[in-house]
């Protein structure tokens, strides 16, 4: 279609997406934040408080954004029910915007709404029951407290859910069958494969070494102690903002490519 988009068009779209499959789309919503509440009471139960949130936090937005990407962009496989879809009469911004949205921007919303009323939940609770008359009372009480979304490992799970969204999202409109798991495979693939590149390099360069964070630093033994060699800073932010910011934009972009592709 020459019109690029249309409010009135998309608003039609959108609202078809989530309601021709409610099972898939909401069931699938409902299942997964059950599983995030399951994780974060067995977590809790079993390490505590501050580990069952970073846990529950740290699976359940990506991996949970990763499966709902793979079910509304496996709308448009080449198969008889994904062909309606495909044929559908709008723009391809507008179907792959739809599926987009779906996945990277309501589930976040989503998620993070229900992960605030859940945590504080569970931290009112704990706080409620402990003894104001306790001597360690005030150290229990603020050894637990509501996570922060604003925090250290928030800021590490936000990009690291675009990237795996965009990489979802690609893989989800390259594989018609079990895209999920075809592209889950990929992904450890890739990882496993820039572990033990990067270990390569850094043995080649530096000989013995203890560790080697990717892009970060590579430890090495002296002696009896360790020392850590550091990538230079503006170095560091190059590698930063390209795997987090960089790379995840191409994916996305990529992915609209490809559901371009796949109607001719």
């Amino acid at each position: 279609m020459n019109n690029a988009f249309n409010a009135k068009r998309f608003g039609k779209l959108f609202k078809k997406t989530l309601l021709e499959r409610p099972v898939q789309t909401f069931g699938f919503t409902g299942l997964s934040l059950t599983l995030v509440l399951i994780l974060y009471v067995v977590a809790k139960s079993i390490t505590g408080f501050s580990a069952a949130q970073n846990l529950s936090f740290i699976w359940g937005l990506p991996i949970g954004g990763c499966l709902l990407a793979s079910i509304v962009f496996g709308y448009f496989s080449s198969n008889a029910s994904g062909a309606s879809f495909l044929t559908l009469p709008a723009s391809n911004f507008e179907k792959w915007l739809c599926s987009a949205l779906i996945a990277g921007i309501l589930y976040p919303i989503i998620f993070l709404l229900f992960y605030r009323v859940m945590d504080s939940s569970f931290v009112s609770v704990y706080h409620h029951h402990l003894d104001p008359s306790a001597p360690f009372y005030k150290e229990q009480y603020e050894s637990v407290y509501i996570f922060n979304f604003n925090g250290i490992v928030a800021w590490k799970v936000y990009p690291t859910f675009f990237l795996l969204m965009g990489i979802m999202m690609l893989g989800t409109l390259y594989f018609n069958k079990i895209p999920f798991i075809k592209t889950a495979i990929g992904i450890c693939v890739l990882i496993i494969g820039l572990i033990g590149l990067n270990w390569l390099v850094a043995k080649i360069f530096f000989g013995s070494i203890s560790d080697a964070s990717i892009f970060y630093s590579v430890t090495i033994p002296v002696g009896k102690e360790e020392g850590s060699i550091e990538l230079p800073d503006q170095i560091s932010k190059v590698f930063f903002y390209g795997l987090w910011y960089i790379i995840p934009a191409i994916l996305w972009f990529l992915s609209f490519t490809r559901l371009r592709e796949k109607e001719f």
